[in-house]
């Protein structure tokens, strides 16, 4: 192991101090997993996912409106399209059945017309019904979605209310935290606290750890014996730091030394 920095070597802290660091550093550790929890909670995820069906829903809402619209204007047309072929029957069966034809050849024309209009009459009302099936699927599809609809708002607003409601709870600790370190930092020499905000910035929030059992709580790796020997020799107010991790080191009864 190298000796230690300039940096540290220029650093003295009163015991208290650095002892007051692990304080800070529970706090902050704490701080991170409360913001972590609120950033993580499943109710974000949830909204995301409910409100991007939301959205696909809409679009397929606005699509089988539009295909609802299509069929029953396809079933008006099919039904006026039969009004004056029943009517033109209608018609020529009361001729044909008052004997107002007295020509028999026009009789003859006017009978195979009448077979003709029944036969189109049947053609366009099988179509008719193939629209009607077709509307009524459509209507409970378009059904259907309204509904989903309806799930999808009361689903989201319900996430929602839960979500506020964990967030404010998570907001109430952050708080109490807060104060927690506001009442803890002044407490911690200026120097020190500064170089522990500096280290912390850039080793994942944890700036200060424990020396327990020769172990360095901070990176988790023991400490060789000549860095002992070193941290056993060093004055009670030298700044310590992990060789591995250069996270500072506070040494406590639990260290081993």
């Amino acid at each position: 192991m190298g000796a230690l920095t300039a940096e540290v070597r220029s650093i003295k802290a009163d015991p208290g101090s650095q002892q007051r660091l692990l304080d800070l550093q529970a706090v902050d550790s704490a701080l991170a997993q409360l913001q972590h929890r609120r950033r993580t909670l499943p109710e974000h995820a949830e909204l995301a996912r409910l409100r991007a069906e939301q959205q696909s829903s809409a679009s397929d809402l606005v699509a089988a409106d539009t295909a609802v619209s299509d069929l029953e204007l396809e079933q008006a047309k099919a039904e006026s399209d039969l009004d004056p072929v029943r009517e033109r029957l209608a018609r020529n069966q009361r001729r044909i059945a008052d004997g107002s034809v007295p020509d028999a050849k026009a009789l003859a024309s006017m009978v195979a017309e009448v077979d003709h209009l029944k036969k189109r009459i049947g053609d366009l009302e099988d179509a008719e019904l193939e629209v009607m099936e077709q509307l009524e699927s459509a209507v409970a599809d378009r059904d259907r979605l309204h509904a989903r609809a309806v799930e999808l708002e009361n689903a989201l607003a319900q996430t929602t209310a839960r979500r506020d409601e964990r967030l404010a709870a998570l907001d109430a600790e952050i708080a109490q935290r807060r104060a927690e370190r506001g009442e803890v930092a002044p407490g911690i020499d200026p120097p020190l606290l500064g170089l522990y905000d500096k280290v912390a910035a850039s080793h994942g929030g944890v700036g200060a750890a424990e020396l327990r059992s020769r172990r360095c709580t901070g990176c988790q790796l023991e400490v060789n014996a000549a860095d002992l020997g070193t941290f056993a020799a060093a004055a009670d107010d030298e700044v310590l730091r992990c060789e591995e991790c250069s996270r500072i080191l506070v040494l406590t009864a639990q260290s081993g030394l």
